[in-house]
Parts: C-alpha cells; structure tokens; sequence
C-alpha cells in the first residue's frame, strides 16, 4: 500500500514513527501520533487544509487536547464525559494513578518497557485502521495517490480523540471535503 503514497504522506508515516521512537508514547504508532505528524508539515494539501480551517494558528491548542486525552489514557473527552455520568470521576482516577506511579502514569510513556519490547515501533490497530480508510478516502475521491490530506480525512472519519479533538477545532470531514474538493460529498466509509 505504500507505494501509492505521495512523498508528503511518506513523511506524515515516518513523522509518525519519529514521535514514537522519541518517547513520544510506547512502542506503538497510534492515530494520534499520525495527527501530531501532519501538525508538523508543511505545504502538503492536508497543511492547507488544516490552514484553510484556522487550525495552523491553533496547533498548539491541538497538542494540548491530544496531551489531556493521553494523560486520560487514550480517554476521549465524549467517554471521559460518559463516565462522568455514571458516577466515575475520571480526572479523579488520574490524580489517584499519578499521586502513587507518577506525572504521566497512565499514558503509556513507560521508559521501562521490559523483556517484551523489541525496541522497534509498529503500527497500532487504529493507526492501522487510518492508513486503510486514507486509501478508501482517495478511491472515493477518484485520486491515484494516497496523499496527506487522505490521511487527515481519514483520521476524521474513525471516531476516537483525534477525530474529537479535531471537531473541537473545527475540522470535521465535512469542512475537509469542501476545502479540498469544493463540496464535491463523496463519502468513504
């Protein structure tokens, strides 16, 4: 499947990896360290897009969301917020966790990963899932090449915090479609 990717979706892949094998979280790539990569680029078409949507002022904000949700452990705010009404204070819990283990307890940044790690990262199932609704996004799309912006509709398109917090933001698949394609509501799924 990589071979169909443009040289700036290469680079959101490997910005990626490079957010994890930096202490970036675990061993494992995951959509939200794809979202931190295309934060970084610049002058793909998911950049544009992102600028298009005032996102490129607000990055920041952005990282902090994605920062809350991993010191939740991976909790989007809407199950954070579930939670909540079931009586379960999850920002209690986190000040439990991190008052006995430490800042950062439970968001998987463990130095000390163990005998099982084998020192090298992969990609997770969600960024997995990503990487094959960015393909499903270009075909819907009739573009050849999986590119950048693929990746950002895609990482819309699967619920979870990136998609959350990208909402939050105002990017939303809606808004990237008619941003990059004029309107034109092709929908993969």
């Amino acid at each position: 499947m990589f071979e169909r990717f443009t040289k700036d979706a290469r680079s959101v892949v490997k910005g990626a990896f490079e957010y994890v094998e930096g202490g970036g979280g675990g061993q494992v790539v995951e959509p939200e360290h794809l979202l931190l990569a295309l934060l970084d680029r610049e002058g793909g078409r998911g950049s544009f897009a992102l600028a298009a949507l005032g996102l490129a002022e607000r990055r920041e904000s952005v990282r902090e969301a994605l920062g809350a949700a991993r010191r939740r452990a991976g909790l989007s705010q809407a199950e954070a917020d579930a939670l909540a009404g079931l009586g379960i204070d999850v920002e209690e819990i986190v000040a439990r966790v991190e008052e006995v283990h430490g800042a950062g307890a439970m968001a998987g940044d463990r130095k000390d990963k163990g005998w099982w790690s084998s020192g090298r990262a992969s990609f997770g199932r969600g960024a997995k899932d990503v990487l094959e609704r960015s393909l499903r996004a270009a075909l819907a799309h009739r573009d050849r090449h999986i590119g950048d912006e693929h990746i950002l509709l895609a990482l819309t398109m699967r619920p979870g915090v990136p998609a959350e917090v990208l909402a939050d933001h105002g990017v939303t698949y809606e808004s990237l479609v008619r941003v990059l394609y004029g309107g034109g509501e092709a929908k993969a799924g």
